[in-house]
């Protein structure tokens, strides 16, 4: 098969890009291809750019859509465009099947404009002819990941952390390779078109707790002391101030970890019966690709 691949450079694309040529042609989009890559057919495009998307998609079986406008201005609004301009572009050309990957808690009524956008453009990709297989997912835990990288930033950094009441919330990550695994699965998996599956690791947990084991993994005994008063947009600043993360990239991250982000569909287990990796070798797999494993 013939596949296109949205934000292939981006943390899940750069992985889920080899594992997809294992089998089929890939051609790869992105607004800044690399250079001098053999194995891949790369094409400049951009999802807010519809006519860019034409020539690539013209011959294309299969398009994956790993796209999204967190950390710009108007994150909300751009990615309804590039949502809406993907459906128009794979409509066109007959394309059989959209995959997405999604955010887990996108059914609560109280939705962060992260996990609000997130869910419309699930809808939006859905409003075409082509069918849509959805992934929801929680933090992935793998080197890159802007939500991972912000809680080993804490971890690292601070030897006591005032914490907000998000900390409290149950979560349940999954490892990078799990989510390119179940991507590359129903990549052409005729049965899944038209569904949306939960997609975790095997651990649920609190942040708390997560916060808790990667320190005892990187030898480490921070203290955490949660407090009610710190509000998702102070909280924001203040990962801006102690991690690598931009403001513009927390506070929508921060604002979503108020709502629950576990499985509550696990029929993608028997669809793709899948060995998962638990948290912790997910976090270790994830500090030996940063090169920080002590």
């Amino acid at each position: 098969m013939n596949i296109v691949v949205l934000g292939a450079t981006g943390v899940i694309g750069r992985a889920l890009v080899p594992e997809l040529t294992r089998h089929h042609h890939v051609i790869a989009l992105s607004r800044r291809p690399p250079e001098g890559s053999t194995s891949v057919e790369w094409h400049r495009a951009d999802a807010l750019d519809e006519p860019t998307l034409d020539a690539p998609f013209r011959s294309a079986d299969i398009a994956v859509y790993l796209v999204h406008s967190l950390g710009s201005d108007e994150f909300e609004d751009a990615d309804r465009r590039a949502a809406r301009n993907v459906a128009q572009a794979a409509a066109r050309a007959g394309v059989r099947q959209i995959v997405y990957l999604g955010g887990l808690g996108d059914e609560s009524s109280d939705l962060s404009p992260h996990l609000r956008s997130r869910a419309e453009t699930a809808a939006l990709l859905a409003s075409g002819s082509t069918p849509v297989t959805t992934l929801r997912a929680a933090m992935v835990v793998g080197a890159g990941s802007a939500a991972f990288e912000t809680i080993l930033a804490l971890v690292d950094r601070l030897p006591a952390m005032v914490c907000p009441r998000w900390v409290t919330v149950p979560t349940q990550p999954i490892a990078l390779r799990d989510v390119v695994a179940y991507l590359a699965a129903v990549t052409g998996m005729r049965e899944s078109f038209g569904q949306a599956y939960d997609v975790g690791g095997p651990d649920v947990m609190t942040y708390r707790e997560m916060l808790e084991r990667i320190a005892r993994i990187r030898g480490k005994r921070p203290r955490i002391v949660e407090v009610p008063v710190l509000t998702p947009r102070l909280s924001s600043w203040w990962l801006h101030l102690v991690t690598p993360v931009n403001a513009s990239v927390a506070r929508p991250l921060v604002e979503g970890l108020r709502s629950p982000t576990v499985v509550r569909d696990d029929r993608i287990l028997e669809l793709v019966p899948l060995e998962l990796t638990s948290f912790d070798d997910a976090v270790r797999e994830a500090l030996r690709e940063t090169g920080s494993s002590g």
